[in-house]
């Protein structure tokens, strides 16, 4: 049976140099210097960049949705036909409610309509 060496692995000279290498090496000494402080940073930032993005975005629907005046409120309505509560209660009851037949609507091919 093997025995493990109880050796660390040391890589050799020639990947020891490059970028990757050199800070994974900095990163285990320094973590926050090198990972949370840029990560907390452009979080920071990003939130200062998509304030005013957001805002566009506010004073856009602003926009499209606005409050009207009184003026332009009584103006909508003057075409309208006015109501009366009795001319809409004996126009009404002038309809024949007693005499009705129930219809079934026709189903889509395929659709169950309820019948046993």
């Amino acid at each position: 049976m093997a025995v493990f060496p109880s050796k660390r692995f040391t890589p050799s000279s020639s990947s020891s140099s490059t970028v990757a290498a050199r800070y994974r090496t900095a990163l285990s000494r320094h973590p926050f210097l090198l990972f949370g402080l840029p990560f907390i940073s452009i979080m920071v930032a990003g939130s200062f960049f998509l304030t005013p993005a957001t805002a566009l975005r506010y004073e856009k629907h602003d926009r499209k949705v606005r409050s009207m005046s009184q003026s332009e409120a009584l103006g909508l309505g003057k075409d309208r036909r006015q109501v009366d509560i009795n001319e809409e209660y004996y126009r009404l009851a002038a309809k024949d409610l007693d005499d009705w037949e129930q219809k079934r609507v026709k189903r889509l091919p395929g659709e169950p309509d309820g019948v046993m």
